[in-house]
């Protein structure tokens, strides 16, 4: 690791007061987990939700953090440490300023992702897709909120030469803050869709909220928006409103700055053919799916407004697989035979349930093999939660799934509503109980995907079925 801040520079820019002497050295990490804290990264002590980061303050000094930030109010009940002490009034908000700090002092051009589905994916393609054009900063996992972005800006080099970020919500407002602590230079949208849907009056409002990305754009910076998308009139018009002209397009429409011209695709990988901004070119990845297609062009998209190489970019994203509980895909042995998982265990709404049970049929199952769609429910949904889980019935028909295992609360009206003739349902309660089904009833060449919420714990599905089953190379 390197040198990220030097102790003086850290304090000047949280505003707060050291307790004793500031060494003249460097902090090279932030965190705020006591559990993955590194010796020379600073422990900023944040109170969130569920957790007091104070209560893990000699915790993080025992794992070798060389300082810690706390709120002026703990002093006392924490008391004296064997590291140097930083007081705030608030923690949150110190490591906000130290964001701040850090973008004003960065010179890397910034790209911020949001949109209803694809961002993360979205964010790793991109990532691999600039590995050959100078240091990138990316945030790990899903850091997409209110204390995952500014702590993903604070961790960012000076030396960074591009950072990429993603910007989550589940209400109005908190893309506005994080866009304005960011300040991109380039503003991506993925997609519109009901994600969060419960929290808002409808999907139109859901799109107001992710335009908020465009209010904290640097002044000549550039608007990227999916050209197929139903609200792409309604964004762009909300990026004009705001004196922003310079909007991109990607996706199928002939009026895209990057178009997807063909696609072909087998179980085991995808080709297409783009044009960007009028130049051709081939595309040869391993991401099965319509959705995974459109993740890459967009960030074909992405690499030529940063004037980049698009030769050693498409190079790159060749080397691209799906991560865990985004599509990362699995074969596992069975006594006899082996079948495949997909997991798509992380989130679920109604366009990446689709875009699931969509990869599903274009993997062929081999020998007497079915192919499976383990669903669960989609949280979140409103007042339409119902008639969304009914709407997939006609979906898993139309890619003739004729499979469907299912467990939850609100997939009880999709069960109800898949045709009884020729489509095998099957419904357990208790997600244990769904789990000895799964693992009695899987049989050579099946192909299954699973695909919930993430609050439905579907993930931990995926999981005990990989300790269950040896995996093939």
């Amino acid at each position: 690791m390197s040198n990220l801040w030097a102790f003086h520079d850290l304090l000047h820019a949280i505003q707060g007061k050291a307790l004793g002497e500031v060494p003249e050295d460097f902090v090279q990490g932030i965190s705020i987990d006591s559990r993955s804290i590194a010796p020379k990264e600073a422990f900023f002590a944040i109170k969130g939700d569920h957790y007091d980061g104070h209560d893990f303050v000699l915790h993080a000094v025992q794992k070798s953090a060389c300082l810690v930030i706390i709120n002026a109010d703990m002093m006392e009940s924490i008391g004296p440490l064997s590291v140097p002490v930083f007081v705030v009034e608030d923690v949150l908000s110190a490591l906000n300023k130290l964001a701040s700090a850090a973008r004003l002092r960065s010179q890397a051009k910034i790209i911020a992702i949001t949109g209803s589905v694809g961002k993360t994916t979205a964010k790793e393609m991109l990532k691999l897709a600039l590995s050959s054009a100078g240091k990138i900063h990316v945030s790990i996992a899903s850091y997409n909120n209110h204390i995952g972005v500014p702590l993903t800006l604070a961790q960012m080099p000076a030396d960074a030469e591009f950072g990429i970020f993603e910007l989550g919500m589940s209400h109005l407002g908190e893309i506005r803050f994080l866009t304005h602590l960011v300040r991109p230079h380039i503003a991506m949208i993925t997609t519109i869709a009901p994600a969060h849907l419960g929290n808002f009056s409808g999907i139109e409002e859901i799109a107001s909220a992710k335009s908020e990305i465009f209010e904290g754009l640097e002044k000549t910076g550039t608007v990227l928006l999916n050209r197929d998308d139903s609200f792409f009139e309604f964004l762009k018009e909300k990026s004009h409103l705001l004196g922003i002209y310079n909007v991109y397009t990607f996706g199928e429409s002939i009026d895209a700055d990057f178009r997807l011209l063909t696609l072909e695709q087998c179980s085991e990988k995808s080709r297409m053919r783009v044009q960007l901004q009028g130049k051709s070119a081939e595309v040869v990845h391993h991401a099965v799916g319509r959705h995974m297609a459109q993740n890459i062009l967009a960030t074909l998209g992405i690499v030529s407004l940063l004037d980049a190489s698009i030769e050693k970019a498409i190079q790159d994203i060749s080397l691209f697989s799906p991560q865990k509980g985004r599509g990362k895909r699995y074969r596992c042995a069975l006594k006899e035979g082996f079948f495949t998982l997909i997991d798509e265990s992380y989130n679920a709404n109604p366009t990446s349930m689709r875009a699931a049970i969509s990869v599903l049929s274009q993997i062929s199952p081999h020998g007497k093999g079915r192919r499976i769609a383990v669903l669960g429910d989609m949280s979140e949904m409103g007042e339409r939660a119902e008639s969304f889980h009914i709407d997939l019935a006609e979906i898993l028909s139309s890619y003739n799934i004729s499979h469907v295992w299912l467990s939850g609360f609100h997939v009880l009206a999709l069960k109800n509503a898949l045709p009884k003739k020729d489509m095998h349902v099957h419904y357990r309660e208790r997600i244990d109980d769904f789990l000895l089904f799964i693992q009695s009833s899987l049989i050579d060449g099946d192909v299954i995907v699973i695909k919930s919420s993430h609050s439905c714990g579907f993930h931990s599905l995926v999981e005990l079925l990989l300790e269950e089953f040896t995996l093939i190379q």
